[in-house]
């Protein structure tokens, strides 16, 4: 990370612009830090400014304690008044959930781009994130980062076989060190419901995408988020999974952020 600002609560935020243009920054998911959508921010550099950050307590970012979810819609704030003012956002999976809370709070923001958020459409994936939720809580807070992880993982559908295989893996330290920050992504997640309400007060264009290939879920989720917004639009991004290809997404969202 090239730059670093500093939040409403005095966290240093690191972050990287690259190209000419529009500003579009790019909110990342659980798990991972801004250099994840490095690859597609340089597709989208030719066009537009596109910007990677860290949340916070990732990657070069600071973190101050308490968390809430303002906090992190603070930090996209001060991100945004950093390269320029005015910006549209891409966030995938819980990124993208924490883009639709910065638009609809009314950040200078144009347009914004989500993939695949992981909202729940039954009560009984209501009932599993509230599981979810009291599992990685008490783990955290009993200093068990690496069975957060793996609850993580397990949520996200992997077979405990191959769980198992990743806590051998050498990229699984990397991964514990992150594991504190499960909990921000739970609470911007929610209950995990689709917020109607909040989706009801975003008055920006709004794409939502989803992979092909991806579990049906989450592509109805995405759907739903189209249907639920004022001026939203559903693309299908075919043979794409949860792991979206930044050359197949690119183009999708330079046609959205450049009209």
């Amino acid at each position: 990370m090239d730059n670093k600002t500093l939040s409403r609560d005095g966290t240093p935020l690191a972050h990287h612009r690259s190209g000419q243009g529009p500003a579009v920054v790019l909110v990342h998911g659980a798990m991972s830090t801004g250099g994840t959508l490095a690859p597609l921010a340089a597709a989208l550099s030719e066009r537009f400014s596109a910007v990677v950050y860290d949340r916070r307590g990732r990657g070069g970012s600071g973190d101050t304690a308490p968390y809430a979810v303002e906090r992190e819609v603070e930090d996209l704030a001060a991100v945004i008044e950093a390269v320029g003012g005015e910006a549209s956002l891409y966030g995938i999976s819980s990124g993208g959930a924490l883009a639709l809370r910065a638009a609809a709070s009314g950040l200078p923001v144009r347009r914004v781009a989500v993939y695949e958020p992981p909202f729940v459409l039954d009560e009984d994936g209501v009932r599993e994130r509230a599981q979810y939720s009291r599992d990685l809580n008490e783990a955290l807070g009993q200093g068990r980062h690496g069975d957060a992880v793996e609850l993580f993982l397990r949520l996200t559908g992997l077979a405990p076989e191959v769980v198992a295989n990743a806590r051998q893996a050498p990229l699984w330290a990397g991964m514990e060190a992150l594991a504190p920050t499960l909990a921000y992504d739970d609470a911007v997640m929610g209950d995990g419901r689709i917020p109607r309400d909040l989706l009801a007060s975003v008055t920006v264009p709004v794409l939502a995408t989803a992979g092909g290939a991806s579990p049906g879920p989450l592509r109805v989720a995405a759907q739903q988020v189209a249907q639920l917004v004022p001026r939203g639009t559903f693309r299908t991004l075919e043979g794409q999974s949860h792991a979206v290809e930044a050359e197949v997404l690119a183009p999708v969202l330079a046609e959205f952020f450049g009209s």
